[in-house]
């Protein structure tokens, strides 16, 4: 029998929520999708010609090998930064295929087989996997929520043991929607510099925020007592995940990023994964994704907007507190399980939601919306959600 690598289970078989999916598409079911993550199905409008236009530039028919990326791409990326009012040097950017090749490159540079990455608990669930792959170990450290969310810095540090190499900070949150505490970050630095640990900042969705907050560290970009790495990447910025653009920003001692960045160009170097008419394009797409983020920024905050207007009509549940992202969270009476409150209301409702433990909630009853959805989709979903719970 054929032998294959033990870095991840390979037979993890299809939930029930994904078979009965499934079979209501096939049956031709009308399903209100609550779940949406790609901008491109999200009835956004592209500027399709200007964007094709960008990438019929003549120098994309020369290689031309770049391990950290084209010049011209990572000016473009700082001149992103700076109309944000943030100063980024271009040395400190290297470009990546996507956010989890970043993570990839990153896992690579710190750590050797065997070795832990903390990362925040509930999150996305891609980081076992990237670890994974990497043969490293993701160990979860909690975020806890008591009207907000706030990161539980005790039993972070309790969580470090001498294999542990870096901190990943998912900023804002996904799908909490949580960002960092300055006071946090400060309680943080000392125990970063007393083992020796690196900090990853995911910051794919920092430019989407829905209120204002001085307590809150939107970026890690201007760190300068860790070594730290901050990622983000056109799929979010622009809404163009199909233009396979990610990039790394080097922060801390000026020493440290250094040595790390001559150690990622290396690794970048191996792989060469970065395509030329994406970095070529790359300027001009940049620009021409502003226009696409703003109807993103909109189209959030709307649905965000009519959610928490809605809601507190229906005293069975309640909108969890959110700061930035594409997510929502709905807390749901526990008269049944999260699984069964996926599979009720896609059998009996045909509404598709997420449940909390696909991110890795600690308790029941959550179900994890996308404020991507089109505002009617989105609001009569949410209804019949309601309607579902006796709200």
């Amino acid at each position: 029998m054929q032998k294959f690598s033990s870095r991840l289970r390979w037979d993890s078989p299809p939930n029930q929520l994904a078979q009965l999916l499934e079979s209501k598409r096939r049956a031709g079911a009308r399903i209100l999708d609550l779940t949406e993550s790609n901008p491109t199905r999200a009835g956004f409008i592209y500027p399709d010609a200007e964007i094709l236009e960008a990438l019929a530039d003549a120098r994309s028919l020369r290689y031309e090998p770049a391990p950290a990326g084209l010049a011209s791409a990572r000016e473009a990326i700082a001149g992103y930064y700076r109309a944000r009012g943030i100063t980024v040097e271009p040395d400190r950017i290297l470009l990546t295929a996507s956010t989890s090749e970043a993570y990839s490159y990153v896992f690579k540079l710190l750590a050797d087989p065997g070795d832990e990455i903390l990362v925040p608990r509930p999150s996305y669930p891609l980081f076992e996997y990237l670890a994974g792959l990497e043969s490293l170990r993701a160990v979860n450290y909690p975020l806890a929520y008591h009207g907000t969310w706030s990161l539980d810095v005790e039993a972070l540090e309790a969580s470090i043991t001498d294999r542990t190499r870096a901190i990943v900070l998912v900023n804002p949150n996904n799908p909490t929607g949580s960002f960092a505490k300055r006071e946090e970050l400060e309680r943080l630095t000392s125990i970063y510099e007393r083992n020796g640990l690196a900090i990853i900042s995911d910051e794919v969705f920092s430019d989407y925020t829905f209120a204002s907050d001085s307590r809150s560290q939107a970026t890690l970009i201007e760190m300068d007592q860790v070594l730290t790495f901050c990622l983000s990447g056109l799929s979010k910025v622009a809404g163009m995940p199909q233009m396979k653009i990610g990039w790394i920003v080097l922060a801390g001692p000026p020493a440290a990023q250094a040595a790390a960045r001559e150690r990622l160009e290396l690794i970048a170097d191996t792989y060469l994964s970065v395509g030329g008419p994406a970095q070529h394009a790359l300027p001009r797409l940049l620009a021409l994704g502003a226009t696409v983020r703003g109807q993103i920024q909109a189209r959030v905050r709307e649905n965000l907007s009519w959610l928490r207007a809605t809601v507190p009509s229906a005293p069975a549940c309640r909108v969890l507190d959110v700061e930035g992202g594409w997510y929502a969270i709905l807390q749901v009476p526990q008269t049944r399980s999260e699984e069964q409150w996926c599979l009720e209301l896609l059998e009996q409702d045909e509404v598709l939601v997420q449940p909390g433990f696909f991110y890795d909630f600690e308790s029941e009853a959550y179900l994890v919306v996308s404020l991507l959805t089109s505002p009617a989709v989105f609001q009569e979903g949410i209804q019949r959600t309601l309607a579902h719970s006796g709200g």
